[in-house]
């Protein structure tokens, strides 16, 4: 089975790997704030550069569904100004019965990879306890199927 890296540049690689560290650090400091998160993005321009994507949906408590939608119309709408992206939501897995971050990566050079990590919060110590990391394919939306 040919691996994911091997479809893409390194530049790609480093763009997709560049990413895993903010989102989820940012998650995790959303975990010990508030216990969860809404879903929310960061995305790489063509210049290199990174930023934070959210989304306005106009509900104080939208559905995560709803979020990740307005967020990928988004970025699909803007994607001719990024070469990569990941949308992250804080999702339950019932057949591991924990929670879980899960971040959709997806690069213009057509990879698009699903990590979640699942996570128990500790409220006698304020900290997440991660488990071990599941990446698998994720459907491209940013940049559409391949042709």
């Amino acid at each position: 089975m040919t691996s994911w890296r091997e479809e893409i540049s390194e530049a790609a690689q480093d763009d997709l790997d560049g990413l895993v560290e903010p989102v989820w650090d940012f998650a995790e400091h959303q975990l010990l704030a508030r216990g969860e998160f809404f879903p929310f993005a960061f995305v790489v321009g063509t210049d290199g550069e990174q930023s934070m994507a959210a989304a306005e949906v106009g509900d104080d408590k939208p559905e995560s569904t709803e979020v990740i939608d307005v967020l990928n119309a988004g970025l699909t709408e803007k994607r001719d100004d990024l070469r990569a992206t990941a949308v992250v939501a804080d999702v339950h897995l019932p057949d591991l019965d924990t929670d879980a971050i899960r971040i959709v990566l997806e690069h213009r050079e057509g990879v698009a990879l699903e990590i979640m990590i699942p996570y128990r919060l500790q409220p006698i110590t304020r900290e997440v306890a991660f488990g071990e990391l599941l990446v698998s394919e994720a459907e491209r939306v940013v940049w559409g199927t391949p042709s």
